[in-house]
């Protein structure tokens, strides 16, 4: 009876550690988590092995409470790697995050917390992938997020293409690239090759598990018809409000209550219309402020209110999202419809700043339509970022050995 309790406890174990983790979301009191690198201002930090990683949140609570951050490696599926802590973290997580400020002369009173890593106690020894995980000083966990160290082991050349099927070329756009690497030999690249195609630092649209078409020497090319091709959408929809007392772009009036409110002009459906060049920063924001010296802890927080005018769905839901909630869908950013307006309607308390947004519908099968509302279109810019992982034969881990970035600005067929 021993032996079998043991043999369940082992199985419950392995079960556990196969899991694909994903990212938790953090509580509503807690906002504007940045992520960026000291060379990337992207929000999805993807950085080459031994760079800074910067991360930086709000706590809206006033209270000053204190927060540890833990750093976990995973492989390219999002499982644990089989890597121990020391092999991959030279000295120690579960540190208390010690670097924050309270906010300043703001209608919203807010704690402003950094982090910075490497440190002198957390270090990261090998190219990957990770999750950073942000606990109360009770344990509990607040969020986490992922992010890719990687070597610059190899070169990914990166193209886009209108979609070879021609029932979706005005539609789709697709990414071809080749992985070249002078001083590598891949063995068997089938097998210890991996990549991953972003597109504007979307995780949850991302596509993986492509394998090489031809090998040329060193070269691994990659030129398939639909399996690397993404819807093409819409550019992102955007306003700005660094300045709380004034209407800016996008803002049609204010109203100040127990914080600023600003009353967004209302959106319509693009989907049936005509494709209009609009220049965005592919679905980023960035905090800004008219006349704060420090904008980490000057800049106030505002009540944003969304409209769309959009027929009540049923069955359905609609969200306002982009990356300064990582593309996430909750009730904080699903939207109501209105009876009394006609409208759908979301208020949603963001930091002064530069936002891109855009409508996305959930259908009644759980599936996520991005161009429902938005449209697809081939000449959309957006930007396409791929990871090529390897893991030799025999090895413990995947590491990340190239990263590749390109732009869909000059679209070609």
């Amino acid at each position: 009876m021993r032996k079998l309790v043991f043999f369940g406890l082992m199985l419950s174990v392995i079960f556990t550690f196969a899991q694909v983790e994903s990212e938790a979301v953090e509580p509503d009191y807690i906002k504007t988590i940045t992520f960026k690198s000291n060379t990337n201002e992207s929000q999805l930090p993807i950085l080459k092995l031994n760079e800074r990683l910067i991360v930086e949140f709000d706590v809206l609570n006033g209270q000053e409470d204190d927060f540890y951050y833990v750093i976990e490696h995973f492989d390219y599926d999002w499982t644990p790697s089989r890597l121990m802590k020391s092999e991959y973290l030279h000295g120690f997580d579960n540190q208390r995050i010690t670097d924050y400020e309270n906010s300043f002369n703001t209608y919203q009173i807010y704690s402003h917390y950094r982090l910075q890593i490497p440190n002198s106690q957390t270090r990261l020894r090998k190219s990957g992938n990770y999750m950073i995980k942000i606990f109360s000083e009770d344990g509990e966990l607040m969020f986490s997020r992922k992010f890719m160290v990687y070597e610059d082991l190899a070169t990914v050349g990166i193209s886009l293409k209108r979609s070879r099927d021609v029932k979706y070329i005005s539609q789709k756009q697709s990414v071809d690239f080749v992985i070249n690497s002078p001083n590598m030999l891949f063995n068997n690249p089938d097998r210890t090759v991996k990549t991953v195609i972003i597109q504007n630092n979307n995780l949850n649209t991302a596509i993986s598990g492509l394998k090489p078409q031809y090998t040329i020497g060193n070269q691994l090319v990659y030129r398939y018809d639909s399996e690397s091709s993404f819807w093409g959408g819409n550019e992102y929809l955007y306003f700005e409000n660094k300045d709380v007392r004034g209407a800016n772009v996008g803002v049609q009036f204010i109203d100040l209550k127990e914080v600023y409110h600003s009353y967004l002009f209302t959106d319509i459906v693009r989907a049936d219309r005509p494709y209009t060049y609009n220049p965005d920063i592919n679905g980023n924001y960035l905090i800004t402020a008219l006349d704060r010296e420090d904008v980490d802890i000057e800049a106030d927080y505002t009540t944003i209110h969304f409209s769309l005018l959009h027929p009540e769905l049923f069955g359905e839901d609609i969200y306002v999202y982009g990356n300064f909630n990582n593309y996430a869908l909750t009730e904080t950013n699903k939207m109501s419809f209105s009876q009394e307006s006609g409208y759908y309607e979301l208020a949603m308390k963001l930091k002064q700043g530069f936002y891109n947004y855009k409508y996305v519908i959930l259908n009644a099968n759980g599936e996520l339509e991005e161009g429902a509302i938005s449209g697809n279109f081939d000449m959309t810019e957006n930007n396409y970022k791929v990871l090529v992982y390897y893991r030799d034969l025999g090895g413990r881990y995947d590491k990340i050995i190239g990263f590749g970035e390109g732009s869909s600005l000059n679209i070609s067929n």
